[in-house]
């Protein structure tokens, strides 16, 4: 077995989400629940086959983002593996629906930090072992951290 671990390219710090599924079907059904939760998103995702012919099956609607995810989903190469890259939107605002889609079975990350898969290589094929999302702590929040926080997630509205 070979371990690689394999950086994913996102020069634009745009947010993605990195997950596996079970099934070619993946692609239109995390398509439809894209645009089905936020009117006018912009993505892009890539779907490594696993099986049959293998390819980096491809949806979205900026070619840009789907340019972006079939590049990192081939760089990775793990079959049943997912990317989606977005434009106008946060990974907060769609997750509960592409957790909903049957086919998919577990979220690596979600995330607009750089991002490394360690991936496993073996006769058979290759294996997301993890991801490495971002960087250390540089220390424990304390009260003016978390008032900080507190009063970031007031003025972004996702708290009141």
């Amino acid at each position: 077995m070979e371990l690689h671990g394999v950086a994913i390219e996102n020069p634009q710090s745009f947010n993605l989400i990195f997950g596996h599924s079970h099934f070619i079907k993946t692609v239109e059904d995390l398509h439809e629940a894209l645009v089905g939760t936020v009117p006018g998103i912009q993505f892009g995702l890539a779907f490594c086959e696993a099986s049959g012919p293998r390819l980096v099956r491809t949806s979205g609607t900026d070619p840009a983002l789907v340019d972006l995810a079939s590049r990192n989903a081939a760089a990775v190469g793990c079959g049943h593996t997912f990317f989606i890259f977005l434009g106008n939107a946060y990974p907060v605002n769609v997750l509960g629906a592409v957790r909903q889609v049957p086919e998919v079975c577990q979220i690596y990350c979600a995330t607009a930090n750089p991002v490394e898969v360690i991936v496993a290589a073996t006769d058979t094929g290759r294996a997301v072992l993890g991801v490495v999302d971002g960087q250390p702590p540089l220390g424990i929040e304390g009260p003016d951290d978390a008032q900080a926080r507190h009063g970031l997630l007031r003025r972004i509205g996702y708290k009141l």
